[in-house]
């Protein structure tokens, strides 16, 4: 994939930055990271994997954080938006894995009415990254079959999820 910029061909990857530790990144968000035009971090992305992006990067902190924000989410979907209809490869990158506790599928739902090419690419969720650094197991065949991810809140006002549903139906 070429970083060069082309007349409204760009794509967004929404990306997981693994759990802080630049060794911990996936071999192809590091790729992402020195090739994206467009860099759109959440705030618990650390600066050592930030400091990864290539010269060409416009590197934007769009995190958010104790409800305090530098930017909304409407206004994080537009960047992606814009940036990709310039033809720029973007980077939405997130800390652990996109899929888990964010706004994944608010995302998708932009990049899929606006028509902007995405692909979703997985990070190590810090789950599974505590589990790794205290040497144990997340599941064990002899007494814990199953692992539950639960998050603790809702947002204010739910949305369309055209995406989210389509999923949903098709694994139900």
């Amino acid at each position: 994939m070429s970083p060069r910029v082309r007349s409204g061909k760009g794509k967004v990857f929404l990306a997981g930055a693994g759990p802080g530790d630049p060794e911990l990144l996936t071999l192809k968000v590091h790729r992402l990271l020195r090739e994206s035009n467009v860099v759109l971090h959440d705030d618990l992305v650390t600066a050592e994997i930030v400091a990864l992006a290539g010269p060409q990067a416009m590197v934007h902190n769009v995190g958010k954080r104790c409800g305090a924000k530098k930017i909304t989410q409407p206004d994080i979907n537009v960047l992606m938006v814009e940036s990709a209809r310039r033809g720029l490869q973007v980077l939405r990158l997130k800390s652990g894995d996109p899929t888990i506790f964010g706004r994944l599928n608010e995302e998708i739902d932009a990049l899929a009415e606006a028509h902007v090419d995405f692909e979703v690419v997985p990070g190590i969720t810090a789950g599974a990254a505590a589990a790794a650094a205290l040497g144990v197991s997340m599941t064990d065949r002899r007494s814990s079959s199953r692992v539950v991810i639960a998050s603790g809140h809702h947002a204010h006002e739910i949305g369309k999820r055209r995406v989210g549903k389509e999923c949903r139906s098709r694994w139900s």
